[in-house]
């Protein structure tokens, strides 16, 4: 049995083979065969397709190892064996493989699992995109929504191995309840998407989501009781313009030194019922990034607004907000410069005092091995609080100085 079975399966092989052919070159010009993970487009890589070309597919690998050191403030306990260093040592903060391509002229797809997580977040993304036109487009499955320049560049490509905490660090809302204690970003998400470019100028992106993140892979959402017969879903909007052509989702890259790109965005969503029927989600946040030669700089603002369902009970509503602001220079070919502020109001605009966080780092590429070698030191600074035990309370589970090396490979 387990001979006809391999038989079989040669046979399909073979048989596959002999109507596909395989390639090193560069896989086209089609810029929506992105992965989101390593950049695609005028890429030199492996390539499976058909004779005729009405189907190709391309796989793709990031693997990324980090060394970290976190040091924590101690809260002025003074606790005689307190462990001020935790968090630290060696870390695999992604290890993807994936597969993307296009068929029939219309279609492209991706698919990339990451094995450095678990549950539902092992699906990092997957989905196909329709192609109407180029200025109007139709994207179903997991996906990265469409908010903050920081989270839509390509996960390879960033300027600093972690992204600012004023995105990924839960706000404090001082309430007992765990399940009201969101971050300002939304990341991969399971849902549909109308998108497009414009006159090669204008991007624009409309969506439907679960509102759940990368974690649940499964429909559990119901109707608002605020909003009656409104599904519990993450609407989102996104509206690009790129003055000097399509932008790259790159935060500075050797191959693109003669390159002048700028973009201006405004987005927002609505997350009805976002945190177990206990807060409606507004966001909002405005963008802006120019890559001129050697040099990139990037600007974010963002806000939260959790609005308290019926079912709390209590009036009033909770704001918080942030920013950052980063730039990079190539000083050399292989040499990348980079320096970002961080400010993150993060109790809320009803009370006094905010985080700073000013951070440094330096890039390398071994441009001929696909490999980048990036280091990062942040500190958190606490400004304006109205006393030391909300000073210490608004960093809690939040370094205090952090460190990173970390080193990429990507095919």
């Amino acid at each position: 049995m387990k001979t006809k079975f391999f038989m079989a399966l040669m046979a399909l092989i073979m048989t596959a083979e002999s109507k596909a052919q395989i390639s090193y070159t560069n896989n086209g010009d089609d810029k929506y065969m992105e992965s989101g993970v390593v950049p695609m487009v005028g890429k030199k890589g492996l390539n499976i397709k058909t004779e005729k070309g009405e189907f190709l597919l391309k796989p793709y690998v990031l693997i990324q190892t980090s060394a970290n050191f976190n040091y924590y403030d101690d809260e002025d306990l003074n606790l005689a064996e307190q462990d001020r260093v935790m968090n630290s040592g060696i870390a695999i903060p992604n290890a993807l493989i994936g597969f993307t391509g296009k068929a029939f002229g219309k279609l492209t797809f991706n698919i990339s699992l990451n094995a450095a997580k678990s549950g539902g977040a092992l699906l990092q993304q997957a989905w196909f995109d329709v192609n109407v036109h180029d200025a109007f487009r139709i994207r179903a499955g997991k996906f990265k929504t469409p908010f903050q320049h920081a989270y839509l560049t390509t996960l390879g490509q960033t300027l600093f191995p972690t992204l600012p905490f004023s995105l990924t660090t839960p706000v404090r809302t001082n309430l007992s309840l765990d399940a009201v204690q969101p971050s300002i970003y939304t990341g991969f998400d399971l849902g549909v998407q109308l998108h497009g470019l414009v006159q090669n100028r204008f991007m624009y992106q409309v969506g439907v989501f679960n509102g759940t993140g990368i974690a649940t892979n499964a429909a559990t959402k119901g109707t608002s009781d605020d909003y009656k017969g409104l599904p519990s879903l993450l609407y989102a909007a996104r509206l690009a313009y790129m003055p000097f052509g399509d932008m790259p989702a790159h935060q500075g890259d050797p191959s693109s030194f003669n390159d002048n790109k700028l973009m201006i965005a405004l987005s927002g969503n609505y997350n009805v019922e976002g945190n177990s029927e206990s807060s409606n989600d507004a966001r909002g946040g405005v963008e802006i990034a120019w890559i001129y030669n050697r040099l990139y700089l990037a600007a974010e603002a963002y806000m939260l607004n959790m609005d308290w369902t019926s079912r709390m009970q209590r009036s009033g509503s909770f704001t918080s907000w942030g920013a950052y602001a980063q730039a990079g220079y190539f000083v050399t070919d292989k040499l990348q410069l980079a320096a970002r502020y961080d400010f993150f109001d993060r109790n809320g605009i009803e009370k006094a005092g905010f985080l700073n966080m000013p951070a440094v780092g330096v890039n390398y590429f071994f441009v001929n091995y696909n490999l980048k070698l990036q280091a990062m030191y942040q500190y958190i600074g606490r400004w304006g609080h109205d006393s030391q035990l909300e000073r210490d309370n608004d960093d809690m589970g939040m370094p205090f100085h952090s460190a990173t090396i970390q080193l990429q490979y990507s095919f």
